[in-house]
Parts: structure tokens; C-alpha cells; sequence
């Protein structure tokens, strides 16, 4: 089964003519058929399978690359392209194009031949357009109506955050003053256990410094007493030596033996 055709429809403008052609394009994927019309006459180019086979092995190309490139420039006019529509004798027109390819400028021509019904070749391509722009117009619409759908979703999504975003707003701000009297109290009450806690440490110092001067004065005063009573003990040790020195018992004297 040979695969779905594809349209194409383009509008030229021809260097050195006033006015422009229309060249209705329908593809295959090995040859394809050309209706030219200016609205008073009409040619036609039908490419067949083994013309496009051969100008693709002129050019060293694949059919389907071959096919490709002139439905790039038959399908919309390339900047750059030379387009030509010529008088090739006999009622015969030769249509032309230019393109770059690595660096080298090449011309790929085509013969066209009158339409032996030029009146109903041109009514083709004009259907085609108003079908094209009857289809355009449809897919306008419908993404017109979907652009005013995304819209209206998008104003709703729109009020919804900012409805959102003042909840937020308003929820934190009630949590923050909520925070803020916690911590305000919490540091009210380290204030108290601060002051407090300072109180009892120079209370605890006053009643040590005063345990500590009473010590001393204790213990200078035992050292006084202590003095006092050495020195007490050592005048009547004093006093007891002298009276026993002077009160020492006087003993007999003893006479020697005589011889």
C-alpha cells in the first residue's frame, strides 16, 4: 500500500515578473507531481519514478534525499534561492532553483508542460488553498479557544496563589507573635533564675568570707593563749630553778683520815 501523499503549496515571487505563481506540490516517497498556475494558465510536471532515480544517481544522492530537498524548496521559498520560471519553447516552462552545497552553487531544473485543462488545474490549486485556509482558520480557532481556556486557568491559578500566599502571610505572622510572647517569657523567666542564681552565689560568698574571718580570729586567739601560757610556764620554771639553787641542803664536811 503506497503511503498517504503529502500537500504542499507555494507561493512564488519570481525576480523580473509582477506577478507570482502558485505551485501546488503533491509527494511521494520516489516521485512527485507539480501544478503551476499564474490564474490564467496552468502547467503541469509530473516526475516519475525513474526521472527522479536518475537525477538523484546525477547528483550522488538517495531518492528519498533527493525528494526531501525539493519539497524544502518547493514547499517554501528558501532566502538566498534563485528562482527561476522560464519560457522553454513550445508552451513549455522550465522551472528552476539554486542552493549551496559545500560551497558550491548548483541549479536543479525541471521541465513543465501546459495543462491540457488549464482552467481546472488552476480551480485545483485555488480549492486547495481555500481547503488549506479553511483548515487554518479551524486550527486558529480551536487554539484561540484553548489559549482562552489556558487563560481563564490561569487567572484562577493566579487568584488562588495570592489567596494562598496571604493565608501563608497571615499564618505566619499570628505564629510569630505567638513565638515571640513564648520567648519573651522564657527569657523573662532565665532573667529571674540569672538574678536569682547571681543572689545565692554572693550570699554563699558573704557567709564564706565571714566563716573564714571567724577561723582566723579563732585561731589567733588560741596562738594567744597558747603564748600567753608558754610564757607563763616559763617564769615559774624560771622562778622554781632559782629557789631550788639557792635552798640546796649544805652537807657535812668530811675529814680525812689521819696516817
Amino acid at each position: 500500500m503506497e503511503p498517504t501523499p503529502r500537500h504542499s503549496c507555494l507561493k512564488l515571487q519570481i525576480p523580473n515578473q509582477s506577478e507570482p505563481i502558485f505551485i501546488k506540490a503533491t509527494w511521494f516517497p520516489s516521485h512527485f507531481h507539480l501544478s503551476i498556475t499564474d490564474g490564467l494558465h496552468a502547467w503541469l510536471c509530473n516526475a516519475s519514478e525513474d526521472e527522479v532515480r536518475e537525477r538523484a544517481a546525477q547528483w550522488d544522492q538517495p531518492v528519498s534525499d533527493y525528494i526531501a530537498l525539493a519539497e524544502r524548496f518547493l514547499g517554501f521559498q528558501q532566502p538566498g534561492s534563485v528562482y527561476g520560471f522560464s519560457d522553454a519553447g513550445d508552451g513549455h516552462r522550465r522551472l528552476s532553483w539554486t542552493f549551496e552545497k559545500e560551497g558550491t552553487k548548483l541549479e536543479w531544473r525541471w521541465k513543465c508542460g501546459p495543462s491540457p485543462d488549464s482552467r481546472s488545474t488552476t480551480a485545483g490549486v485555488l480549492d486547495f488553498l481555500m481547503d488549506a485556509n479553511i483548515r487554518l482558520s479551524e486550527e486558529v480557532v480551536i487554539k484561540t479557544q484553548s489559549f482562552e481556556r489556558l487563560k481563564v486557568e490561569a487567572e484562577k491559578c493566579l487568584a488562588q496563589s495570592e489567596k494562598f500566599n496571604n493565608e501563608k502571610a497571615e499564618f505566619e505572622s499570628a505564629i510569630y507573635a505567638k513565638f515571640l510572647g513564648v520567648l519573651n517569657s522564657k527569657k523573662a523567666k532565665l532573667r529571674e533564675l540569672r538574678d536569682q542564681t547571681s543572689k545565692e552565689e554572693t550570699t554563699g560568698k558573704l557567709l564564706q568570707e565571714e566563716d573564714e574571718s571567724t577561723d582566723k580570729t579563732l585561731s589567733f586567739d588560741d596562738e594567744s593563749d597558747n603564748e600567753a601560757i608558754e610564757e607563763e610556764s616559763s617564769k615559774n620554771l624560771t622562778g622554781t630553778s632559782k629557789h631550788v639553787s639557792t635552798s640546796r641542803p649544805r652537807g657535812r664536811k668530811r675529814v680525812a683520815p689521819r696516817n
